[in-house]
């Protein structure tokens, strides 16, 4: 056998057939990712525009899941929430592989987008199906707080939601109804049992953060309520 006409005709067909071939799948796998680069780019602006018909459609695809984070790490579901996009978030919600309880890159759920929107109804919708009331560090409980939406902060308390969560810093939802002026949130978190005397990582109580804020009014009429409730336990 002629080993030298066998490795001459390799050298002259097959490598550069096998460089073709390379080339070729290079190009496609190229072709393929922006392919899929500009279907994100169009699923992206599909749910920030409520159209569902075109994320179904890139969805039916099978590159796009309904998990599938935002370059932000934002979930689709918290994406619809935040462009107040309903006709996409009620598409994404009929998936049964929708994560309800995914997390941002701030750790922020979709429970907590609808808690500062007010989003009653759908809250309840999500606790329903599984939705997480509670979890360490911010919650929707301060969300719903922040904003003075007490249907919102009853609903959560109903459903077990820990009064007294404290954030990273310790904030609690009552501090966050205090600093942002919200007298008929206050008296609902204390009427179901808040601490009014924590305090945060800063040493400061609900009346300073009040204060701290300019709500002089609200922080005075805080601490006549508590000092109240303890002349009546003793009895005064």
């Amino acid at each position: 056998m002629d080993y030298g006409m066998i490795a001459k005709y390799f050298i002259k067909n097959a490598i550069p057939r096998c460089a073709a071939a390379a080339v070729l799948l290079a190009a496609l796998s190229g072709c393929a990712t922006h392919a899929h680069a500009d279907d994100l780019e169009d699923f992206w602006i599909a749910v920030q525009n409520d159209r569902p018909a075109t994320v179904q459609k890139l969805l039916a695809r099978g590159a796009i899941t309904v998990n599938t984070p935002t370059p932000a790490t934002n979930p689709p579901l918290i994406e619809a929430i935040k462009f107040d996009s309903w006709a996409v978030y009620d598409l994404l919600l009929k998936d049964p592989h929708i994560n309800l309880n995914q997390k941002n890159a701030v750790g922020e759920t979709p429970l907590m987008y609808l808690a500062i929107k007010g989003e009653t109804d759908r809250m309840r919708a999500l606790i329903d199906r599984g939705a997480e009331v509670n979890q360490p560090g911010w919650t929707a409980l301060h969300y719903a707080a922040t904003k003075g939406y007490d249907d919102a902060v009853r609903l959560l308390l109903d459903h077990y939601a820990y009064i007294d969560a404290e954030a990273p810093d310790k904030t609690t939802p009552l501090m966050m109804a205090m600093k942002y002026n919200h007298p008929s949130t206050v008296k609902l978190l204390l009427d179901e049992g808040a601490d009014g005397y924590f305090r945060n990582a800063a040493g400061k109580n609900a009346a300073d953060v009040a204060r701290e804020a300019g709500n002089t009014i609200l922080a005075n009429d805080f601490v006549e309520r508590l000092n109240a409730e303890r002349r009546r336990k003793l009895g005064r």
